[in-house]
């Protein structure tokens, strides 16, 4: 039989992990309503073909200084299956993305 403390100590660690499986779903969710206020998908749907994050970032309506976080926000969507993620063979600095819906 565990001591008390090492039942206290499991289910602390429980509890952390639970709250932080409920944040990364608020991120996740948050993520979303983002890529679709930016009007992403659309962007890259009428784009025809795998979009390289520099000509996305580009299409976007917003300022400059925010373009950095384009990408972090594309990799939570790939990471989520909403985007496809495509490496560019001929330069392999550029990452197409593709609707995956």
């Amino acid at each position: 039989m565990e001591s008390l403390s090492e039942e206290h100590a499991k289910k602390m660690q429980q509890a952390f992990v639970h709250a932080s499986n409920h944040c990364l779903r608020f991120m996740n969710t948050m993520t979303v309503r983002c890529a679709i206020d930016l009007n992403i998908p659309d962007i890259i749907h009428k784009y025809g073909q795998p979009m390289p994050l520099s000509q996305l970032v580009a299409s976007l309506p917003i300022h400059p200084s925010k373009t950095s976080f384009i990408y972090r926000l594309m990799r939570i969507l790939a990471h989520d299956g909403f985007v496809s993620l495509h490496k560019d063979i001929e330069n392999e600095q550029e990452v197409r993305y593709v609707n995956y819906l």
